[in-house]
């Protein structure tokens, strides 16, 4: 996504990070250097408000829930704008299917509860849940 998103627009600043080194191993020349190792639990070496948008993509669902209140706060002080995609379920098949394919997930939600955790945590971006049908 950051290297489609600096095609898009050339001269955005993009910063990622990841936990593993496999997770960064294939990225992309173009964003490469501003890739690091990094745990989504810990603070993130950014100023409050540095960025206009902070995007997590399936990552929070690997967290526990006292580890999913720093993340989320983390990602509230240093964007402007957040999205966060996470992985959820509305019913039992849908959760089954989850924890079937999600062998690291820390974190099995519905929908609603998701939202009761974004509300209770004071996440203010937007957010999406896909599903495994």
């Amino acid at each position: 996504l950051l290297y489609e998103m600096k095609l898009l627009l050339p001269k955005l600043r993009v910063a990622g990070f990841d936990i593993s080194k496999h997770g960064l191993a294939d990225a992309k020349d173009e964003v490469r250097d501003t890739l690091f190792i990094h745990s989504a639990q810990d603070p993130y070496p950014y100023e409050d408000n540095e960025f206009d948008l902070v995007i997590s993509l399936g990552c929070f669902h690997n967290l526990r829930i006292f580890e999913l209140k720093t993340a989320l706060a983390e990602v509230e002080r240093v964007g402007k704008k957040a999205y966060v995609m996470l992985e959820s379920y509305r019913n039992e098949l849908e959760q089954f299917n989850l924890q079937c394919w999600a062998l690291t997930c820390e974190s099995f939600f519905d929908l609603e509860e998701w939202c009761w955790i974004y509300e209770h945590f004071g996440y203010t971006g937007d957010y999406e849940f896909i599903y495994f049908e």
